[in-house]
């Protein structure tokens, strides 16, 4: 039998209480912070497993707490812009509709000019929208506008636009028209019947932009059914019953030629840059449109207006202000996509050429150009009806002249009459048009909206699950940790008294 001294007594009774009290200090740490492991030493298992979750949750908490709240305030912004635009393009719908059907007064007409000119500048100032700082429609260029913001006279561009036969519209112009006569002599003159107000209506193109440069004429190109570019003066096409290539003009001016009638050749296009134009001949054009031919045109701009937009957001382009440093654009898909979600990325911008098209400025423009024509048509026919009250016209001579001075304005203002109720008849279906890209953007928006929501209800849940599980690995429940501390001080205090009185007597108390 072994022998048991009292030295081994007391270093077991040490040890067995040592044993206690750092369980007991365990549990009193356990219950202070309510976790499982103070150090990765404590539970390898636990410890990784606790990174894990830590990492999963801390990346979850950054698309549901950040991404996702971000991408909500870019949607609601363009969403905000999108409404405002569809409710301008409405207002100028609504007006051509009105002034399709209905004959207006001078003062009506007034009024609708006044309108739609405001109405133009701010349809583009929506796509200057932007949120927290960053311009909402344009693409990654997030610190640019999409207009300018003030006339800039120096800067200066060139410009590939793609044109189409579907862009090729009728168009009336109008030549021989009346200039009010200021004294008797130009009275006396009168108007010859050959120089009475004419109308001549013809095929054209409208680019984006007017106030352009010269155009050199290899920079006009078509497709062939190859898909290879060609010059459009090398287009092969039927006239008068021959083979023959299509022409191009640029070097005439717009005035010289309303002047001269409006005449173009059948087989013939005309380019004004004064009026960002291109005038099609007859044969011509029914050759562009039998054949759906896709065309392009490289033109140079300097200087563009306040609330006219920037190439860049709609073309391929250069800005060649200084021709050091020549910056080059090429129109792409630009989709800004944010992460909401593990693997999980959503487009949150639009891009303003998939919503605003940059011919509704020009389409304005064409309606309040016509609408100030009319204008101007029915004030020269007042003019010329109140010179016939003054005196210095009232001999029979002047009064005969005038009769037809007033012929020929009224006649004028005829045509400008006709040509603003066509104009607003077609700006029914063009406005049709631009309402429905942006309702097609709204759609497609709300459609991305929804995704999100439905993303940001996972994530919501899946916040939920993963804080629990990290609980359920980490946390320890304060009642268990009571009843085990409970236990482990009762062991430790018992070990106390054995201790005290297995220690308290040796051999010489036997002796």
């Amino acid at each position: 039998m072994m022998r048991v001294t009292n030295s081994m007594i007391s270093r077991n009774s040490m040890k067995n209480m040592n044993n206690n009290k750092v369980n007991v200090d365990t549990l009193n740490t356990q219950m202070t912070t309510q976790k499982k492991i103070i150090r990765p030493s404590d539970d390898p298992i636990i410890a990784i497993r606790a990174l894990r979750l830590r990492s999963n949750l801390s990346e979850l908490n950054q698309y549901y707490e950040r991404n996702i709240p971000d991408a909500q305030s870019w949607f609601e912004v363009t969403e905000g812009a999108l409404k405002n635009m569809e409710d301008i393009l409405r207002d100028i719908y609504t007006k051509c509709v009105d002034a399709s059907t209905d004959v207006k007064t001078q003062e009506d007409r007034a009024a609708i000019l006044k309108d739609l000119r405001s109405l133009r500048e701010q349809v583009y100032a929506e796509g200057n929208t932007d949120c927290a700082g960053r311009t909402v429609f344009t693409g990654f260029k997030t610190n640019s506008q999409l207009t300018f913001l003030k006339e800039d006279k120096d800067i200066k561009y060139e410009i590939t636009e793609p044109i189409s036969f579907e862009d090729m519209e009728e168009k009336r112009y109008y030549s021989n028209l009346v200039t009010v006569p200021n004294t008797v002599d130009e009275v006396q003159a009168g108007v010859a019947v050959g120089d009475m107000p004419e109308e001549h209506v013809l095929k054209r193109i409208q680019l984006s932009y007017e106030g352009l440069g010269d155009l050199d004429p290899n920079n006009l190109t078509y497709i062939d059914a190859n898909g290879d570019p060609q010059r459009f003066t090398d287009m092969m096409l039927q006239s008068g019953g021959a083979m023959t290539f299509a022409s191009l003009e640029t070097n005439m001016s717009y005035d010289d030629w309303v002047k001269g009638g409006c005449q173009v050749g059948d087989n013939q296009a005309i380019f004004f840059k004064e009026t960002g134009e291109l005038i099609i001949g007859s044969d011509l054009a029914n050759h562009i449109s039998s054949e759906k031919m896709q065309l392009s045109i490289t033109y140079q701009k300097q200087g563009f207006a306040e609330g006219e937009v920037r190439p860049e957001h709609y073309f391929d382009c250069q800005n060649i202000t200084d021709p050091n440093n020549t910056l080059t654009y090429v129109k792409e898909n630009q989709e800004i996509k944010f992460t909401v979600a593990f693997n999980q990325q959503l487009t949150v911008n639009t891009q303003a050429s998939n919503v605003l098209d940059a011919s509704i400025g020009r389409d304005v423009d064409d309606i309040t150009n016509a609408v100030q024509a009319s204008i101007a048509a029915h004030d020269k026919v007042e003019k010329l009806k109140a010179m016939q009250k003054e005196q210095q016209y009232s001999d029979e001579a002047s009064q005969e002249k005038l009769k037809e001075w007033i012929e020929a304005a009224e006649k004028e203002a005829v045509y400008a009459d006709d040509n603003m109720q066509k104009l607003f008849a077609g700006g029914i279906t063009k406005f049709q048009g631009h309402m429905d890209r942006v309702k097609l953007a709204k759609t497609d928006l709300g459609s991305r909206e929804n995704r999100l929501k439905l993303t940001e209800n996972r994530m919501s849940n899946q916040q939920t699950t993963f804080e629990q599980l990290k609980s359920r690995n980490e946390d320890m429940e304060l009642s268990d940790i009571i009843i085990e501390y409970t236990a482990a001080y009762n062991a430790y205090q018992a070990s106390l008294q054995a201790s005290a009185k297995a220690n308290g007597q040796t051999l010489l108390n036997y002796l």
